[in-house]
């Protein structure tokens, strides 16, 4: 019987396979009412290149796209997970839910 990792195994319920619009994913933590909206997290942030690559502070390597769900599946990001809230936005999770830190892909709107 093969193993699989728990990555791969909740990736595989997901949905179908794709990729992320490519660009820059600018990562921030929310901001208080008193100040700014958003506070960016410069280590967390991300670029997504081509053929399900990214590249980030922290190293460069591979994702997977199912459904609404990214996973870093090689380099130092490896076992990340996030939600796709919608395109250009996602929200790094945290256990089984979308967490506090979000990233937005420079020159997406969002509404």
């Amino acid at each position: 019987m093969a193993l699989i990792s728990p990555a791969v195994a909740v990736a595989q319920n997901r949905g179908p396979i794709d990729t992320l619009p490519r660009g820059q994913y600018v990562c921030e933590l929310p901001g208080n009412a008193g100040g700014r909206v958003g506070v960016v997290q410069p280590d967390d942030s991300f670029a997504i290149e081509n053929a399900s690559r990214y590249s980030s502070k922290k190293g460069a390597g591979t994702y997977l796209r199912r459904g609404d769900r990214l996973t870093f599946t090689s380099g130092a990001r490896s076992g990340e997970t996030y939600a796709i809230i919608s395109d250009g936005f996602l929200r790094r999770m945290e256990g089984n839910q979308p967490g506090r830190l979000r990233c937005v892909r420079e020159g997406s709107e969002q509404g």
